[in-house]
């Protein structure tokens, strides 16, 4: 068996530092003895939720995107940004905030490293079950891009549809649906405990 080279860091300069992600440039060993600086995004982490009701329509949110300038097609989603909050938790309440619901079950569909080329940035995504709605009187104040958030349900295979005809672009939000479809089309076997340990 060959071995694999270490790939070890042997120095980092921070070009830029935010509360959601920063900028690095790692020096790093590469194969036969050379180095090489790479360029990257450290970003906090995030997780996303696949709100499915009894009768197998999906919540979609439909948001803006500064970066590329243009509303997409998303799930409920959001920032691993409080201290020691464990990722269903964190889930359930973005799922809160961005869609109004609260849910029973929550399992893990898929781990998605969104864009490891340029980024560290790893999207949690949960199948989330059994809803209701969150009560009026404690309902979530969005601001910002999310004031004008917009919900739609969707049956799930219209969703996956959207897809394939370029209407869904966010990379979460595709790995999410596909995931959703495959584990319902396999009678929910693929799931996992939503607190399976990442693995690494």
């Amino acid at each position: 068996m060959t071995s694999v080279h270490a790939y070890a860091v042997l120095d980092r300069v921070e070009r830029f530092h935010g509360p959601i992600f920063s900028v690095v440039t790692d020096r790093v060993s590469m194969p036969g003895g050379g180095q090489a600086d790479r360029d990257y995004v450290r970003h906090v982490g995030a997780v996303g939720v696949v709100p499915l009701d009894d009768d197998g329509n999906v919540l979609l949110v439909r948001q803006y995107r500064h970066p590329i300038a243009k509303v997409l097609w998303e799930l409920p989603a959001g920032l691993v940004d409080v201290a020691g909050e464990p990722p269903p938790d964190t889930a359930r309440r973005e799922l809160a905030e961005e869609a109004d619901l609260r849910c029973e079950r929550l399992d893990l569909l898929i781990d998605l490293h969104t864009s490891p080329g340029f980024s560290d940035e790893l999207i949690r995504l949960f199948l989330a079950r059994g809803l209701s709605p969150v009560a009026d009187a404690d309902r979530f104040e969005r601001s910002d891009e999310e004031a004008e958030l917009i919900v739609q349900w969707v049956p799930l295979d219209d969703a996956v549809a959207m897809i394939f005809r370029g209407e869904i672009t966010n990379a979460a939000a595709v790995a999410g649906l596909l995931a959703a479809a495959r584990a319902r089309d396999e009678q929910w076997r693929p799931l996992r405990d939503a607190h399976t340990p990442l693995v690494r």
